[in-house]
């Protein structure tokens, strides 16, 4: 069983984010122990590491809200919740490749700034040069 500080230290998230998606119903089922924490099984790990990719992807809560509903309902439900995570997945790919566009761009300012360091260049990013 995982505290709230245990799930949010393997996951590399507040405290305040694991009792948000519990609180959300992101999460089930949640169990309390003597003292009314929440306390998490290795079930509800799977589902916050789920909550938590589909988050980092962009889905809203109310999106992953139907999924993990989804989910609940059964078999009946996969060919719907496969074609929500296609549309996922073709977002974060497109979010991939802006996020891959701009490491290029800041690639290349840092190896041009590099030549101007190393002098193989004059300084031509300097507006006041221009």
């Amino acid at each position: 069983m995982y505290t709230v500080k245990e799930i949010a230290t393997k996951l590399h998230i507040t405290e305040h984010t694991v009792r948000f998606y519990s609180d959300q119903g992101l999460i089930p089922p949640v169990k309390r122990d003597k003292n009314n924490n929440r306390i998490f099984d290795d079930a509800c790990l799977n589902w916050f590491i789920g909550v938590k990719h589909l988050r980092d992807s962009g889905m809203s809560i109310e999106a992953i809200k139907e999924y993990v509903n989804l989910c609940l309902e059964g078999d009946q439900t996969i060919k719907r919740r496969y074609e929500i995570l296609k549309r996922q997945k073709e977002i974060a790919e497109i979010d991939f490749e802006e996020a891959r566009l701009r490491l290029d761009y800041m690639t290349k300012k840092l190896d041009h700034y590099q030549d101007i360091i190393n002098k193989t260049i004059e300084d031509d990013m300097n507006m006041a040069n221009w």
